[in-house]
């Protein structure tokens, strides 16, 4: 089973990040669940919150949060100065950051297991606004290989039907090529 925690503030989507990863992976014929933490008033706009996203290869029956994550996402950088996002991160996992600066600027050491990516200046770029959660679904999608790009666009497609999907979409889209994503 792979196991991810992400990172944002309310209103940033980060359910709406982790529906995206879970919805591709059922469309990839893969067993996933997608859920939010908001304790501690983390429904509040503005505050930090958690979501949680599992995938398997078999039916997911674990309905905890998620302590010691595969993978980590990160929507918005400025959590890491509240939050221990890196906490539990597995030796052999990845965590993705939102970020134009580098992990020292962020406050955190150099590691092999970080990727920092500015989905937040590719999403204003594309639609004037920084919706990060599709982008970094693309990201993920791209360094991971957990979920395909066709199921993925699926998924955003799904959520959101009509041209705001579609603008969506093509953010998905270009940011899974940006991180290195082929076909």
């Amino acid at each position: 089973m792979k196991e991810m925690r992400i990172h944002g503030r309310g209103g940033q989507g980060s359910v709406v990040l982790a529906q995206f990863i879970a919805g591709a992976a059922v469309e990839d014929g893969k067993y996933s669940q997608a859920f939010p933490f908001l304790g501690g008033g983390g429904d509040r706009k503005g505050k930090p919150i958690m979501a949680f996203a599992r995938i398997d290869d078999r039916p997911v029956r674990l309905r905890s949060k998620v302590h010691e994550p595969d993978y980590v996402i990160v929507q918005d950088s400025t959590i890491t100065d509240e939050v221990d996002v890196l906490a539990g991160l597995k030796e052999s996992g990845l965590a993705l950051i939102n970020s134009e600066k580098n992990a020292e600027q962020l406050g955190l050491q150099e590691d092999k297991r970080l990727v920092i990516f500015p989905a937040s200046r590719i999403a204003m770029a594309m639609l004037g606004r920084p919706v990060v959660n599709t982008a970094l679904a693309g990201v993920f999608a791209a360094v991971t290989r957990e979920v395909s790009l066709p199921s993925l666009l699926k998924a955003v497609k799904d959520k959101f039907p009509g041209e705001v999907g579609e603008q969506n979409a093509r953010l998905v889209e270009h940011a899974y090529r940006e991180a290195g994503g082929k076909g």
